[in-house]
């Protein structure tokens, strides 16, 4: 009689297969569901995706932006070792016309928010194709700026994270007709809007803030149109107190001729950077790339700067060995990738992308993640079946 094989199931314990999961990129796992249907519901059960967001070695980042007059999205993942590895993505949209017009506005534990022409924003998971729909034709008849695009719809938008509720929010503040200021929230836990108006700060100047705000310890920051002051310059909105607050800039950017500051996150700290203007004589000038990087959030005393020889450079992310890696086009508009190391010099990162960079527009670095929305732990019975679900599309 033949002895019946055994699985792996009978060799390596349940507990022994979580920890090995743990330590795979999340790109893996989606492949490996498709194995058996105990991996499958262990990879997709959402205790085990926040464990693998959280505590995983294995995180990898990408750079999402949209392929030009196309109906897709790149995304680009490069790594530590000068390799790049370059991915197709499609978003959720049966009218493929749509996806010209959208903009990526912002990514929070692996979603990525979009938003385009029409009177929606999407919520969406590039790797598991996860993704909400949001109506905001509860505004539309009341906003002032109706023929407007982006960035002008909303004097303020962003998309962060509420830990103490489990819940994704969108917040955006907009001008009615009578030029009062209205600022929103969208709870995807709960699938409804919120009214903040009273979170407002005083002196609610909205139009004089760049729109777009950056999460970071659940919070959403955003920077002046112009850094004519350093007191108070960042505004703040804390995502679980639902509150307003203010930080200070460093004040020599403020004393210095800079333009395009912009609001950017580096190794989990808050960085500001620009554009600066410095003189060589008195008849000749350059410009070069100020980066400032607060090491311990909201101490204002350790704000770092970091001088880059390039014009034009901006910061995507750091290094495994806190080197920072950011695009920049020199002599050219051919726009590559390039690291600036511990000792000062500027390389280039990766000589030849396997795309091209969109040039002087923002790229959004995401982290690839497999934690579900709170409507998709809501809805389990109508999820696909798994056959379904294990139909992927091969990785290009």
């Amino acid at each position: 009689m033949e002895k019946k094989q055994k699985s792996i199931h009978d060799i390596l314990p349940h507990d022994l297969i979580h920890t090995i999961f743990l330590r795979v990129p999340a790109k893996h796992l989606v492949r490996l569901r498709c194995v058996s249907k105990l991996w499958y519901s262990l990879i997709f059960d959402p205790h085990f995706a926040e464990l693998h967001f959280q505590y995983s070695p294995a995180a990898t980042n990408a750079f999402i932006f949209p392929i030009n007059y196309t109906e897709s999205y790149w995304a680009l993942f490069i790594d530590d070792n000068d390799t790049s590895r370059i991915k197709v993505v499609y978003p959720p949209f049966k009218n493929k016309n749509l996806v010209c017009d959208f903009k990526v506005l912002g990514s929070c534990r692996g979603y990525v928010l979009l938003h385009g022409n029409l009177n929606f924003l999407v919520v969406w998971n590039p790797l598991t194709g996860s993704n909400k729909r949001l109506s905001y034709s509860h505004i539309v008849s009341r906003r002032k700026h109706k023929g407007v695009s982006l960035p002008k719809k909303f004097h303020l938008y962003g998309f962060g994270y509420d830990v103490s509720q489990d819940d994704y929010l969108v917040v955006l503040a907009w001008q009615d007709k009578d030029d009062h200021y209205h600022f929103d929230c969208f709870s995807l836990r709960t699938n409804s809007w919120i009214n903040l108006d009273a979170a407002l700060p005083k002196s609610s100047g909205l139009m004089e803030w760049q729109p777009h705000g950056l999460l970071l310890n659940g919070a959403i920051h955003w920077l002046p149109l112009s850094l004519k002051a350093y007191r108070d310059a960042i505004l703040i909105f804390d995502l679980k107190e639902r509150t307003f607050s203010m930080i200070s800039a460093p004040e020599q950017p403020v004393m210095s001729e800079c333009s395009y500051s912009r609001l950017a996150l580096l190794g989990g700290c808050l960085a500001l950077y620009y554009h600066n203007k410095y003189y060589l004589n008195n008849d000749s000038y350059c410009w070069n790339t100020h980066i400032w990087v607060m090491k311990e959030y909201k101490v204002h005393s350790s704000w770092t700067l970091y001088q880059i020889p390039c014009e034009n450079f901006q910061p995507l992310c750091l290094s495994s060995n806190g080197d920072i890696i950011g695009t920049a086009s020199i002599f050219s508009r051919k726009v590559g990738t390039f690291i600036y190391n511990v000792r000062g010099d500027l390389l280039e990162h990766i000589k030849k992308l396997p795309c091209q960079f969109p040039f002087r527009e923002t790229v959004t670095v995401y982290t690839e993640s497999l934690l579900p929305l709170p409507t998709d732990i809501k809805d389990k019975d109508n999820r696909p079946s798994e056959s379904e679900r294990c139909q992927t599309r091969k990785e290009n």
